[in-house]
């Protein structure tokens, strides 16, 4: 049996660069859309993203420190999940841009907004799907010890869903045709959706 290259994340992992968001990937993104308490809007990717449960159905996001996303959700209560997907990748990107909170990054990004039906955010109208979002909780992270930590963890049930109807084919949705972005860890790694394969449990 080959030895494993072994380290505790508390004493160092003793490689170039930190591996975890690496193994523990592609990680779907949460490209998130959220306004504020005076209504303007905001738009940034997470990569700390996923669906957490399917009944309800609920997504989450978390965030490292306070960021506007967090903030506005915390001031109103509801929030976007669009799709982030390759052929949208250079926008999205943009969107990532440490603005200060009174920039409307889909103008940053040169993208159109789409009225939201049930709740106040709007969506990204060329994203394949977008998620309407309720807030169910917003919760500061702890480790071991109940150690403090600077990511808050933001929960929201899914009250509406959105799809463009040219990636439903008969009534499924074209996951590969959508292709996806996933983040894989190392500066500027992403991989996209673009085939699957089948297998049925046991």
């Amino acid at each position: 049996m080959t030895q494993s290259h072994f380290y505790e994340p508390s004493a160092g992992h003793r490689l170039a660069h930190d591996p975890l968001k690496a193994i523990i990937a592609p990680r779907p993104i949460g490209w998130i859309s959220s306004v504020d308490a005076a209504g303007a809007i905001n738009l940034a990717p997470y990569s700390f993203f996923n669906m957490v449960s399917d009944d309800p159905p609920m997504v989450m996001f978390s965030s490292n420190g306070w960021k506007d996303s967090v903030r506005n959700v915390s001031e109103t209560g509801e929030f976007v999940a669009n799709l982030a997907v390759r052929f949208l990748a250079e926008q999205m990107n943009l969107s990532s841009a440490a603005v200060p909170p009174e920039v409307d990054e889909m103008e940053l990004a040169d993208l159109q907004k789409a009225p939201s039906t049930l709740v106040k955010p709007p969506r990204v109208a060329a994203a394949p799907a977008a998620l309407e979002c309720k807030c169910v909780s917003i919760q500061r992270l702890r480790g071991l010890g109940d150690v403090e930590s600077s990511n808050y963890m933001v929960i929201g049930q899914i009250v509406g869903v959105h799809i463009d109807p040219a990636f439903l084919i008969n009534g499924i949705f074209d996951t590969a045709g959508a292709a996806p972005l996933g983040r894989c860890g190392y500066r500027g790694d992403y991989a996209e959706v673009t085939s699957l394969f089948e297998m049925v449990r046991p």
